[in-house]
């Protein structure tokens, strides 16, 4: 830790979202619920105690389902749905209390040895989402524990003041908690740029700064802290002098957000007339405000993986469709560039039941799982096909490694298309199928690939960790994750050249297409869509506008004989 001032303490981090928050801290960390092993004399006290618990963690849980279902929706408040029945169930309780009488042990310790004991049973089970359920059973004892135990439990979707919360990490159920109205900002101690703490903040439009390693030990709930999410800085309990410092910051970035708004209809034309596509990249069909509001060109990135995710089972072909139409229909026209299903690495599905990998990363994800598990596969791309009625609809696979790869899905694809023309179900002769290229032998054979794809989109997020072998989640290896690295520069150079050579497009939907060193780079590579959070659109716009196609080419010419990352962002200083 650094210090501004003799009275201001400065914790430095990655920039991830940009933006001024100044407000108290929110410590979003697990409670202490450890206790002593104790007998009870009392045992009708000790059960009236646990069924007192019981009764305020279900109020609890009943107050933030219907908080969820007012923000989120049905399907993201149905976990507290489930959670509810547990803390319901007649085995559960009973148990616990035949415990207390039996053994005279406490009430934390009858509900702790029952609960493991319904924990390992699950746990023991071959299908994998039963397995889930056991860490359900986990997250409803540490609620009944916090009661029984009179220490508060951190509840996210409770907040009512303005905070900034102060994480190790946050996860996907926690952001899905967090009320966009008071939560101001982000801290955490692990993460990066890609991270989904940062993703969701840009989606969220709140300042963040990640990668702090050790915010959640240097700040104290309740603590005043600023958060530069430009520059990666964090004052803890700053001087009135610095709140006023960085009030007019606040207030300057805020008008210059203004400003940005009068480019919503704007072409992104460079100054010596050339377009290129400013697209964005959603997750589900409640997305479409932003892309709009933010004035994208496409959609250059649908990330359909959320349609499975918290359910407990594979969506239907006509929920698919459904979703897809909505989408497609809501674009008015404009392009949308769909992924086919993504699911592995950090992304699961339990009730797939699929095995365990030593590196999921590197493993049966993507593409892969879908050609061996086709009837999910086949369902989507029915979805697909009879939505590709109601807008430019472009049909992308994900993890690409070979030409036969990609061969077998667009004959999947062809076989389905032919099955719905047999029933009497029209689809769109005009669909264009391409891959995303995240994989260095991918980019590498580009120009083969070129000959029978319609186009290419990098994933620079994956591509930038395979080419660089490091995990772009792993504290300890994030400082070679380099999107500037003359070595991911040429790779891109040969996935576009390839793709040009043949007549074909080339878009990035990766988070490297949003970076404001990265644009002037992209742009000279002759990239010709970037497909970026919708809140980065503007901006993005407004960089674009400046700046000359032919001035960027002659500047990439330089960066792709450069050796390192450092000297290519030295060269860029002066151009952003």
């Amino acid at each position: 830790m650094n210090s501004l001032t003799d009275r201001t303490p400065l914790l430095n981090g990655i920039a991830a979202s940009s933006g001024i928050a100044i407000a108290k801290a929110y410590l979003l960390i697990e409670p202490d619920l450890s206790f002593e092993e104790k007998k009870i004399e009392d045992i009708e006290k000790e059960i009236k105690r646990f069924q007192s618990a019981i009764g305020k963690a279900i109020k609890d849980l009943e107050e933030i389902r219907d908080s969820a279902k007012k923000e989120l929706g049905d399907d993201e408040s149905a976990i507290f749905d489930a959670h509810i029945l547990i803390l319901s169930d007649p085995d559960l309780l009973n148990q616990v209390s035949d415990n207390i009488k039996a053994t005279r042990n406490s009430a934390e310790s009858a509900l702790k040895s029952t609960s493991d004991m319904f924990i390992t049973m699950f746990e023991q089970m071959d299908n994998e989402y039963m397995k889930e359920r056991a860490a359900d059973i986990r997250d409803v004892r540490k609620r009944v524990l916090s009661y029984l135990l009179g220490v508060e439990i951190v509840n996210p979707s409770m907040i009512k003041d303005e905070v900034i919360i102060v994480a190790e990490d946050l996860t996907p159920s926690d952001t899905a908690q967090l009320n966009r109205a008071y939560v101001k900002g982000f801290i955490t101690d692990i993460g990066g740029r890609t991270s989904h703490s940062s993703i969701m903040a840009r989606s969220m439009e709140i300042p963040a700064v990640v990668g702090t390693k050790t915010a959640t030990k240097a700040i104290n709930n309740g603590d005043i802290v600023i958060v530069d999410g430009s520059s990666g800085e964090i004052l803890i309990n700053p001087s009135q002098e610095m709140v006023s410092k960085y009030k007019k910051k606040q207030a300057d970035f805020e008008i210059q957000k203004e400003e940005l708004v009068k480019l919503v209809n704007e072409k992104t034309v460079t100054i010596d007339g050339h377009h290129v596509e400013l697209a964005a990249n959603i997750g589900t069909p409640k997305d479409l405000d932003s892309v709009v509001q933010n004035g994208s060109e496409a959609i250059g990135l649908y990330r359909t993986e959320f349609l499975y995710m918290d359910k407990d089972q594979l969506p239907s072909e006509e929920e698919q469709y459904q979703a897809y139409k909505e989408v497609l229909e809501g674009m008015n026209g404009k392009t949308v560039v769909l992924r086919t299903l993504d699911i592995g690495g950090d992304k699961e599905l339990p009730y797939l039941n699929l095995s365990k990998e030593m590196n999921p990363f590197l493993g049966n994800r993507a593409i892969r799982l879908c050609l061996e598990e086709q009837g999910m596969f086949r369902t989507q791309l029915r979805a697909l096909l009879r939505a590709s009625l109601y807008g430019s609809l472009k049909i992308m696979f994900p993890m690409i490694a070979t030409l036969d790869e990609f061969r077998q899905a667009k004959a999947v694809l062809e076989e389905e298309k032919q099955k719905l023309v047999s029933e009497g179900i029209s689809a769109s002769d005009s669909i264009e199928v391409g891959i995303m290229v995240e994989i260095p032998s991918t980019a590498i054979i580009a120009d083969q690939f070129a000959k029978e794809v319609d186009f290419f989109s990098i994933g620079t997020n994956d591509l930038i960790q395979y080419t660089m072998a490091a995990d772009r989640m792993n504290e300890r290896v994030s400082y070679l994750y380099q999107p500037y690295h003359p070595a991911i520069l040429r790779l891109v150079k040969m996935v576009i050249d390839s793709a040009h050579r043949e007549g074909k497009w080339v878009g990035m939907c990766g988070e490297m297409a949003g970076d404001e060193t990265a644009i002037p780079l992209l742009l000279g590579l002759g990239l010709d869509e970037f497909s970026m959070s919708p809140t980065s659109i503007l901006k993005a716009r407004s960089q674009i506008l400046r700046l000359s196609k032919k001035e960027m080419e002659g500047l990439v010419e330089k960066a792709l004989q450069m050796s390192t990352t450092s000297d290519v962002v030295e060269a860029m200083v002066d151009v952003k």
